[in-house]
């Protein structure tokens, strides 16, 4: 297993430092922002799996040839008072790193969930007292702003779609369809769920650069996937128009709490995950990839990619598994 260690460590430095790099710099994922998500999730999964795979490997390298020969062994010496002398100090203290790690990702996820789920809570007990119901069908609700605002709101049943009726005076039927249609597919294609993971994965290793540009990365694969949705139904004419006026009602980052003027007064914040118009640099990339349209991947290197994601998650996985199934 001591090999096994060594490789999982440097797959860990090399997934947490220069590909997340080089894939925040690529073109590549405006056209085809399916295969990048999916390529975004690989990198964080095998990254975490394989950095504390690294240290668990190590610290058990004493007593097993194999993961699980070395988990048995260490579950003899914490249940059994086995003895330990097998296992020296790095050895112990790569376990307790491990531990730690896992402990700290866990609770990260977990807490960021509570945070999200209490303040949408909050968000839509507020709507309920200062939104009324929209004529533009079920789920969707009317705040009184003079700005343009324009989010949903996630929660199974009970998601939402909020506009302001600023931004309804300001576009036209087709433009308000396609936001209507850009926030729904937020919501159908369940992408609150990737800002969660991501901001956990931020708030966890706050101190990892790369965790800002994933969580980035995401803001912007989300918003242009809507838009793909949109673009089926509405011209990019329409789209471009009415992605304008909405970033014109909020500069703030996606994600983010934001108090759009005159929503601070009535005590309503937008939440985490909303959803919103997000930030000067996504609405730019957004426009400029409808205005000079890209052809997608060809499919010999979408396939490829997806390849490689696959790979990322199988190798450090076999790694760790296979030997103590095999032995």
């Amino acid at each position: 297993m001591f090999w096994t260690s060594y490789f999982l460590a440097v797959l860990a430095i090399v997934l947490a430092w220069p590909v997340p790099i080089l894939l925040s710099r690529a073109h590549w994922p405006a056209r085809d922002p399916f295969t990048a998500m999916v390529l975004w999730q690989a990198i964080a999964l095998a990254g975490g799996l394989s950095m504390i795979g690294a240290m668990l490997v190590y610290g058990l390298e004493p007593v097993g040839d194999n993961l699980i020969a070395g988990l048995r062994a260490l579950a003899g010496m914490v249940l059994f008072a086995a003895p330990t002398t097998a296992l020296g100090f790095w050895h112990l203290f790569a376990l307790s790193a491990a531990a730690l790690l896992t402990a700290h990702l866990v609770f990260t996820l977990l807490l960021t969930y509570y945070k999200i789920e209490r303040q949408r809570r909050r968000h839509r007990e507020l709507l309920t007292l200062l939104a009324s119901p929209s004529d533009d069908g079920p789920g969707t609700v009317v705040i009184s702003h003079d700005s343009p605002v324009a989010y949903c709101l996630p929660g199974g049943a009970r998601s939402v779609t909020v506009l302001s009726d600023g931004l309804m005076a300001a576009l036209e039927p087709a433009e308000l369809r396609a936001v209507l249609i850009h926030e729904n597919a937020h919501l159908t294609q369940r992408h609150h769920l990737l800002l969660w993971a991501f901001a956990a994965w931020r708030q966890a290793l706050p101190w990892l650069p790369t965790t800002r540009l994933a969580q980035e990365a995401v803001n912007s694969l989300i918003e242009m996937l809507a838009d793909d949705v949109a673009l089926k139904t509405e011209s990019k004419v329409t789209l471009i128009k009415a992605i304008a006026i909405v970033a014109s009602g909020s500069a703030a980052p996606q994600g983010a709490v934001v108090e759009p003027a005159g929503l601070a007064g009535a005590g309503l914040q937008l939440p985490d995950g909303a959803g919103g118009a997000g930030p000067a640099s996504t609405t730019a990339s957004r426009v400029s990839r409808l205005l000079s349209p890209q052809p997608p991947l060809a499919g010999g290197l979408r396939t490829a990619v997806l390849a490689v994601c696959t790979l990322l998650l199988a190798m450090p996985t076999a790694l760790l598994i296979v030997p103590g199934l095999l032995g």
